[in-house]
């Protein structure tokens, strides 16, 4: 059945019909102009009636004027159709967390004489990537000339141009304000509920409770109700790097709150929403960890590919590189500290540069089980890692047994697939994990029992196929370096040697 048809006849139009015959033009118009009257289609499909009328006898002049008409109609139509660079929210989607995002909600909770009061909350709904020291920093750009009176569990990083007001002076009152959260420690009368954490957010996954970051700001010149009121525009998240593109402020139904006692429930004046997406590349150009393997059953321990975060030899890299058998180690790594951009990794010279290894060893193999260990290693001589979190990606994570000394959690983005881990460290205990030397390391044993259905060592199946590190994918080995398990093939080879040697000593003998 025609395609502009069947979607008629179901009686679904619009955007989804654009969509179809824009997979239909780059199937087939991208790769050989098989869809040359896609535009035709859409136009048809989307208005009917005009494609009956045109289809009336009609004398030259209307003919002319439709034939016209339609032409215009096809053009517009066929740009419609062409293929548009993918967004940065598509650029963004990770299939391990594809729900993923940060939502900001802003809930107008009463007015003043010449703006409002608003509390602004961030969720964290990213199951494994939290917002670590020195944390998070929100900014946008008013829509018309507003300001900010004063705040409460935040602050702004400049007060801006205040000079034409006499008596109060706003907290700021730049165009584009910046905000950060207060630090712990903070007076409880500039407090709120969920601030002055110093910006740290914890990821959804690993502790829903500390996940969300508030604060409460007035606002003036901006209107007085819900019709003269202005949304913000052109939201930026930086934690504390880029990373994150926030989409614009869309206005949503009013949020609701309970009381204290829970019995009474009070309504937002006005709420808007927006979303903040992550992407890895945005981050940082190069990788930030890198996996290396070994097993039991082979000698040969596959390292990080070399070169996997940097390389040595790069004059832009060398000045953070540092030698950890040098002398006088603590001094230089004060020194580099001292210097300009301190958040950029100073990290040991090693093969592969990465400020994180994460290595995973298959150490032991049992009648109905197996055993692996994991150990975590800090190369960064500028971070500590607090709440940090590793995900896992293999087949055989729905026959955990038992885990030592690391939390654990399942992740299911996908329903019944249970082939994801995601792994912290106990409070208190190793969720700390220190900067590079001796203690810069965790570790744990992960316990998991053979489906005799699909276990084996062959072909590098014990190993993960994906691990995540704080929520950014880490460089994994080329599968053909992986350690190989010893096969008939070599036990073959060695007693062929072995018959030639005992055969060439009988003939030597005689």
């Amino acid at each position: 059945m025609h395609l502009g048809a069947a979607l008629l006849q179901s009686g679904r139009h619009g955007s989804r019909m654009k969509m179809l015959l824009h997979d239909q033009y780059e199937r087939e118009g991208a790769h050989g102009g098989q869809c040359r009257d896609c535009g035709r289609r859409w136009q048809s499909a989307r208005m009917p009636g005009r494609r009956r009328a045109a289809e009336r006898p009609v004398n030259g002049q209307q003919k002319r004027n439709n034939d016209h008409e339609r032409r215009e109609e096809m053009s517009k139509g066929e740009d419609m159709m062409m293929p548009r660079r993918p967004t940065l929210f598509f650029d963004a989607f990770d299939p391990l967390d594809p729900n993923g995002n940060i939502t900001i909600k802003w809930d107008v909770i009463s007015w003043t004489a010449d703006g409002y009061v608003a509390v602004v909350t961030m969720y964290n709904f990213q199951q494994y990537r939290h917002i670590q020291a020195p944390g998070w920093t929100l900014g946008w750009t008013w829509a018309k000339k507003e300001v900010i009176w004063s705040m409460m569990g935040a602050q702004t990083t400049e007060q801006g141009d205040c000079s034409k007001f006499k008596a109060n002076i706003p907290h700021c009152c730049k165009k584009d304000p910046i905000v950060v959260d207060l630090l712990p420690g903070t007076p409880y009368n500039q407090q709120i509920a969920n601030c002055c954490k110093g910006g740290v957010i914890s990821s959804w996954g690993q502790d829903s409770q500390s996940a969300v970051s508030s604060f409460q700001v007035s606002v003036g010149q901006s209107g007085t109700t819900n019709k003269t009121v202005k949304v913000p525009r052109n939201f930026t998240l930086r934690t504390p790097g880029p990373g994150y593109t926030c989409g614009p402020a869309k206005v949503g139904k009013p949020t609701k709150f309970i009381t204290q006692d829970g019995r009474r429930v009070t309504q937002a004046m006005m709420t808007w929403n927006v979303t903040c997406m992550y992407s890895q590349f945005l981050a940082q150009k190069t990788p930030t960890c890198c996996v290396s393997l070994s097993s039991f059953y082979n000698n040969t321990i596959v390292p990080c590919p070399t070169c996997t975060c940097g390389c040595q030899n790069n004059g832009t890299q060398r000045a953070n590189c540092v030698d950890p058998n040098a002398p006088h180690l603590a001094s230089v790594v004060s020194d580099h500290s001292n210097g300009k951009g301190s958040l950029s990794p100073l990290v040991q010279c090693t093969n592969h540069m990465c400020p994180i290894r994460i290595h995973w060893h298959v150490k032991l193999n049992y009648k109905e089980y197996w055993r692996v260990k994991i150990t975590i290693t800090n190369f960064n001589y500028r971070m500590n890692y607090s709440e940090w979190n590793l995900v896992v990606q293999h087949p055989n994570f729905d026959n955990l047994t038992k885990i030592f000394s690391f939390n654990y959690k399942s992740l299911t983005p996908y329903g019944s697939l249970n082939d994801t881990a995601m792994l912290w460290g106990v409070k208190f205990y190793n969720d700390f994990l220190s900067q590079a030397g001796p203690l810069g390391n965790v570790q744990s044993e992960l316990l998991l029992r053979k489906d005799l259905s699909s276990f084996t060592f062959e072909k590098g199946w014990a190993f993960p196929h994906r691990v995540y590190f704080n929520g950014d994918n880490c460089v994994m080995p080329p599968p053909d370096a992986y350690p190989y398990l010893p096969n008939a093939t070599s036990r073959r080879t060695a007693a062929s040697l072995l018959s030639l040697l005992l055969i060439t000593f009988f003939f030597a003998c005689f």
